[in-house]
């Protein structure tokens, strides 16, 4: 429906058949039909300068956990909103970094939200196959071309398609069949702590009020067979460093020292390896924390309902190759992974940084051990319970002077599948000979509780065609030129995006 293999092959009637439903390949080409034909023709002869402007966004990294050009960040991101459109752009400060909004009110029936993040994660270039904020494109094979750099799926990529696919509606002589409102946020990254201030100021309040939902791009087809999952939820997260010393503990060396003395000087790092131990079973699967499962709702009969078709639809094989597994928590069969998956809160270290860690060995015995911490919650926990509850499990266990700094989080988000929103999603999908797999809850996390629970109450979720891979991780990449006919590139990408406005637009 969106990329042929080669961005610039002609459309054959084949190729044209598939703008239509199933079934109705021999009827007269709708007005929708034709529009998207000329907003498809737009956008592949504005392919080159929506490459451009993934790669100049990849180069400007804004960095929420260094805070890192937090304000070029913001600017940028209101300099691509206008470019795209969107009207009284304006930068909205918070107790952090400053939120993004824009509107682009076309005078259309109904209205649809828009998320982007403009911050990105850290990353160490000696880690990378290319500069990471060089955004190459290399041809990966199996994919085609794709774009290499921090930030290219997660999420500068997806977001730059969706600014595409608006440049094309407006090159193609079109408006939006939906009116836009745009919100944004820098400190998604480090779990979004002052999101809420951006999106309940009045006038932002105000607009999404009339949106049917919200949408965060996403680009996650599976290269195999093309399916998405669409998600009717997501776990939340709370990101912590728990942080023992000598100097909080009053045991111990308050600096380092040399490590001869630990015959007679108490271990900050042991005694935070000591804490650690007590807030998960001895197999480090279940957390321990006390009290942490007894808000925890279990899975209904729809949910498991899901899980199950998903298991069906789902290949193991491939999920277990991409992650570089071969095996499940207990050697558990698919289903029950994928249910353990979307209902088990979790807590997991992030990382353990103590002492020395470079090359060769130096005999300290460190005042100081610090152990980075997300906590994966799902319905009904809240971020504030469970800190709470993190906070009284260590008092309780003898560690009241282990520290626990909260640097971000929020709650878990629920959506219902039958809303607008997401019978839009499914009928895109369809349209697009796309499998897509409803389930229940994401494992990861995003931001959605600002939309999903009071006062803004919208349906929320992840959207889009495409396909990258690497967040978080080295040598992240996002495809811009399929050579996979089961997955989309850029311009595929960006015409899904038109696909959901008309959807939306159209649906009763």
């Amino acid at each position: 429906m969106f990329d042929a293999p080669s961005r610039r092959a002609l459309m054959t009637g084949a190729a044209a058949a598939t703008l239509m439903a199933p079934g109705l390949a021999a009827a007269k080409p709708s007005a929708r039909d034709a529009d998207t034909a000329a907003i498809r023709k737009a956008a592949e002869a504005g392919y080159d300068a929506a490459v451009k402007r993934i790669q100049d966004w990849i180069a400007l990294p804004s960095i929420a956990a260094e805070n890192r050009d937090m304000d070029k960040g913001a600017d940028y991101m209101m300099a691509l909103a206008s470019d795209a459109g969107f009207t009284g752009v304006e930068k909205i400060p918070t107790d952090g970094a400053p939120g993004v909004f824009g509107v682009l009110d076309v005078g259309a029936k109904r209205w649809l939200a828009i998320y982007f993040m403009y911050d990105v994660k850290q990353y160490d270039p000696a880690e990378w196959s290319s500069p990471p904020l060089e955004a190459r494109i290399v041809d990966k094979p199996g994919f085609g071309k794709v774009i290499v750099g921090r930030g290219a799926v997660n999420q500068k990529g997806p977001q730059a398609s969706l600014l595409a696919a608006l440049h094309a509606i407006r090159a193609a002589g079109k408006k939006p069949p939906v009116n836009l409102v745009l919100v944004c946020e820098g400190e998604e990254e480090i779990g979004s702590p002052h999101f809420r201030q951006v999106v309940t100021k009045p006038n932002v309040l105000a607009a999404l009020k009339k949106c049917e939902g919200v949408i965060i791009p996403a680009g996650w087809q599976s290269p195999g067979n093309g399916g998405v999952s669409v998600n009717l939820g997501a776990k939340g997260i709370v990101e912590l460093e728990l942080v023992s010393s000598g100097a909080k503990w009053g045991r111990g060396p308050k600096t380092d020292i040399h490590s001869s003395e630990k015959a007679r000087v108490d271990s900050p790092a042991w005694r935070l390896v000591q804490a650690l131990t007590t807030l998960v079973t001895p197999d480090g699967n279940t957390p321990a924390i006390e009290g942490w499962f007894e808000k925890v709702r279990p899975l209904t009969a729809r949910e498991k309902e899901l899980i199950g078709l998903a298991a069906q639809r789902i290949n193991e094989a491939e999920a277990k190759r991409i992650l570089g597994v071969d095996r499940w928590i207990d050697d558990l069969p698919w289903e029950k992974a994928l249910e353990r998956l979307a209902s088990q809160p979790t807590v997991n270290i992030e990382g353990l940084v103590s002492g020395y860690t470079g090359p060769g060995g130096k005999t300290v015995l460190p005042g100081r051990a610090v152990a980075k911490i997300d906590l994966r919650l799902v319905p009904n926990m809240t971020k504030d319970d469970a800190v709470a509850k993190l906070r009284a499990h260590l008092d309780k266990r003898g560690f009241p002077d282990i520290e626990v700094n909260v640097s971000g989080g929020y709650d878990p988000t629920e959506t219902d599948e039958n809303s607008r929103l997401i019978r839009a999603q499914l009928k895109v999908y369809e349209r697009a000979g796309v499998p897509a797999t409803l389930y229940p809850r994401s494992a990861g996390s995003w931001p959605g509780t600002v939309f999903t629970s009071a006062p803004v109450s919208l349906p929320a979720g992840q959207f889009g065609l495409g396909h990258g891979s690497g967040a978080h991780a080295p040598n992240e990449y996002y495809v811009i030129e399929s050579s996979n006919p089961k997955v989309q590139g850029l311009v595929g990408g960006a015409m899904s995006y038109v696909d959901l406005m008309y959807e939306i637009a159209e649906a009763r």
